[in-house]
């Protein structure tokens, strides 16, 4: 009998290493695949339509927002970008769980239309080891990175919201947390109940 997937939500400070984390916990796994998300920008050289995004016009934008057709949508640089409902949906009845890495206030409102949707928080140890990562990654001047430090603080306010905490000291101890809790989701009562009668 084929399991439903899962939504997990990813969120997390920049920096806090969420991207190497998810990839270090799914490596080899084929029940796994990413979000993708609609957007009102042109593709970039080498994008492809369907996998890096679903590029449509403004008015889709629109229309897709007033039919509720997106669980979470915001405005980034005069454009706006979403996660569309229909697609992650089929990514789930097929069995994949689908990962989502957004902000905090994406989340929540995944969470209010989706509130089966697992949440985890991703966390670097320390602010000062978050204010080394930045530094070391060479890509933002002092003052960039001072404005992420204070966006992570913000961002901290709102972890109670999350249904799980993982703390990014040591990447492979991250990895085993994120695994941990893709296996204890699958064994939840609400995910096998239908098992349970033909049992």
């Amino acid at each position: 009998m084929k399991e439903k997937g899962k939504l997990i939500v990813i969120s997390g400070p920049s920096g806090a290493g969420k991207s190497t984390v998810v990839n270090a916990a799914i490596k080899g796994r084929e029940d796994m695949c990413f979000s993708t998300s609609v957007t009102t920008r042109a593709p970039r050289p080498g994008e492809v339509d369907g996998k890096d995004y679903f590029f449509i016009t403004p008015e889709r934008f629109a229309e897709m927002v007033e039919r509720d057709e997106l669980l979470e949508h915001a405005e980034y640089v005069a454009h706006s970008y979403g996660t569309p409902r229909a697609f992650v949906q089929r990514q789930m009845d097929a069995g994949f769980n689908v990962i989502l890495d957004i902000e905090v206030q994406g989340a929540r409102q995944v969470k209010e239309k989706m509130p089966e949707a697992v949440l985890i928080f991703i966390l670097p140890p320390s602010m000062e080891e978050l204010r080394r990562r930045l530094i070391l990654r060479g890509t933002d001047s002092m003052e960039t990175i001072e404005a992420r430090l204070t966006r992570a603080r913000e961002e901290l306010k709102e972890a109670s919201r999350y249904d799980y905490i993982i703390i990014n000291d040591r990447l492979e101890e991250a990895a085993e947390e994120f695994a941990a809790i893709l296996l204890a989701e699958r064994c939840r009562y609400a995910q096998r109940k239908d098992f349970l009668e033909t049992v």
